[in-house]
């Protein structure tokens, strides 16, 4: 997001940036929770990664990377923009342990180990991963969920890490063994019970493995911004290492699952078509959990912001931009199908469909 003025009115310092459009939030919900197209996507994504190249060049930690915090530079335009440095930091200079908001904060912060530029490669794993089913990947209650919800998926940490938490002992027991952690529904997660093919019902091998790189434990192993840039799903291009990775991945002694699939046809998702009825979505507070129901849209929770001042988590400022009318002229590229914009569930598949096709 760019800086274009600062002002002082009545006392407070005012800054004037760029005018955007929804966020990535508003626009999964009026998309009906369906998620998005792999093409799509793939845009997004590439964005994001030169958000951070720029931020890992400046070590710039953003510290709150989650779909609110990514807004659409325009309705009918694949173009965002990454907002709300609030809590970021330098890397030499970290201010806060409790940062980032709870779906999409690494096992690092919650644990309480030393955190640094990965947490937000972390981040950017788990919007890809709800970009693509409409829902978020690990939806804890609190942070004794989140971390089971990660285990779920990947398995315990390794040794070496558990000693390293500060934390510790909130999530394992004297043994390293994780402690059994019950939902207020009930549900119990058993670690490595499920794998992220199930979990995102996804059978694209580089988006697979994208992701998986983004969501390691251990984050050294991460991949970094200028890593990711050259992986097989941004690039399109397979490089030796990967048919190797494949090859060898049912023989890997990592904790982290490794995924061993055959790419879907075409390797692309077809975007979902427009609802029959127009959806009227308002610019709701996301709460603090997530019912998390594939037939019924989920609320989400307010950003977490540090707690430097109060004990409590500061609410979160409104930052999207009101939404362009029909006339405007850039809708003249979607057929008339895709016109009906009184609702913003129909605008959505209108600005995916026109991102296509530039």
């Amino acid at each position: 997001m760019n800086f274009d003025q600062s002002f002082y009115f009545r006392g407070h310092l005012c800054i004037s940036t760029d005018l955007l459009d929804m966020n990535l939030y508003e626009f999964i919900k009026a998309h009906d929770f369906r998620g998005f197209s792999l093409k799509l996507i793939r845009r997004f994504t590439k964005q994001l990664l030169n958000s951070l190249v720029l931020l890992h060049n400046h070590k710039v930690i953003h510290c709150d990377l989650k779909p609110e915090n990514i807004l659409l530079a325009h309705p009918v335009h694949s173009e965002i923009k990454v907002i709300d440095f609030g809590s970021s930091c330098f890397e030499h200079e970290k201010v806060y342990t409790y940062i980032q908001s709870r779906f999409y904060r690494s096992p690092e912060v919650i644990l309480g180990m030393s955190y640094g530029m990965p947490i937000d490669m972390w981040s950017v794993g788990c919007i890809l991963a709800e970009l693509y089913t409409g829902y978020p990947i690990f939806p804890g209650e609190n942070e004794q969920e989140q971390l089971a919800c990660i285990m779920e998926v990947f398995g315990p940490p390794e040794k070496h890490l558990i000693e390293k938490s500060s934390r510790r002992k909130l999530f394992f027991d004297s043994m390293g063994k994780p402690r059994l952690t019950v939902s207020s529904k009930g549900r119990r997660r058993r670690p490595s019970s499920k794998d992220l093919r199930q979990v995102l019902k996804c059978d694209d091998e580089a988006f697979l493995d994208f992701i998986t790189r983004c969501l390691r434990w251990d984050p050294t192993r991460r991949m970094t911004p200028h890593e990711a840039n050259k992986h097989e799903f941004i690039t399109g291009v397979k490089t030796s290492s990967s048919h190797a990775r494949r090859n060898l991945s049912n023989l890997s002694t990592s904790p982290i699952k490794r995924i061993n699939s055959v790419t879907a046809p075409g390797g692309v998702r077809p975007l979902p078509q427009p609802p029959t009825t127009s959806l009227k979505v308002s610019v709701a507070t996301r709460q603090d959990s997530l019912a998390h129901s594939p037939s019924k849209p989920a609320t989400r929770r307010q950003s977490t912001m540090p707690v430097f001042q109060t004990g409590t988590a500061q609410a979160k400022r409104a930052s999207h931009a009101a939404m362009t009318s029909a006339s405007n002229p850039g809708l003249s590229r979607i057929t008339m199908s895709q016109r009906n914009l009184g609702g913003r569930s129909d605008l959505a598949t209108a600005a995916a469909a026109a991102s296509l096709v530039k």
